[in-house]
Order: C-alpha cells, then structure tokens, then sequence
C-alpha cells in the first residue's frame, strides 16, 4: 500500500507500507521491517526498523533498529542505534523539561492599617 499525504494520529502507528509525506502522532510511531517513509515524522517516541527519508522530533526517544535506516536530521532527548543499523545526518540532543510540581501557595501577611 502506498499513501501520499499528511498522517496524523493520537494512538500508536504503525507504517509497514510506504508513505509520502508527513507523519504525526502524539504516542509511538514505529515504521516497520517492510515500512518506507518519504517525509518529516513528529512523534512522542519512534522506532525504526524499515527505512526513512526526513527529519525526525521526537519528545522522548527514537530508536534505529538493526536492519533500519535514517538518513535526516534528529531532534529529540534520547537516541538508539542498533548495530547494523544505517544513519546519515544531525543529531539535536534536547533535555526533557521537568514536570510541573504542585507547589503549596504562600500566602504573604498583609499589611493592615492600625488606627492611631
């Protein structure tokens, strides 16, 4: 099968066909053994087995599998190439911001007039 066209999804994707264009999803994006993607990917985590040509952002991690191939830029807070693996292009290492804590509120004292 072959797509051309933007892909957006909420859940997990996976591509074992080939895709021509852009690739989104807010949960894991695997391109599979047979998967070949033509195009940018944004996603929360991906992993590559089949072969991709753009750039990858990811939020958490991308993983380049034994038999996977990138050849695009990086962006994302941690990286995983296989042994085997092929990749050719930058790498944007981004630190994770921390998750907002819950801070207790502070109430400061208020100054009230005193009569004289």
């Amino acid at each position: 099968m072959t797509i051309k066209g933007e892909i957006r999804a909420r859940e997990e994707l996976l591509v074992d066909g080939e895709v021509e264009g852009q690739l989104e999803s807010q949960s894991r994006l695997t391109v599979g053994p047979n998967g070949k993607v033509l195009g940018n990917i944004k996603a929360r985590e991906v992993a590559i087995f089949g072969s991709v040509r753009g750039n990858v952002e990811v939020t958490e991690k991308i993983a380049i599998r034994e038999q996977g191939s990138l050849v695009g830029d990086i962006k994302g807070a941690g990286i995983s190439i296989d042994d085997g693996a092929y990749f050719k292009g930058s790498i944007d290492i981004v630190r994770l911001e921390p998750k907002a804590t819950s801070k207790a509120v502070v109430s400061e004292p208020r100054m009230e007039a005193q009569p004289v």
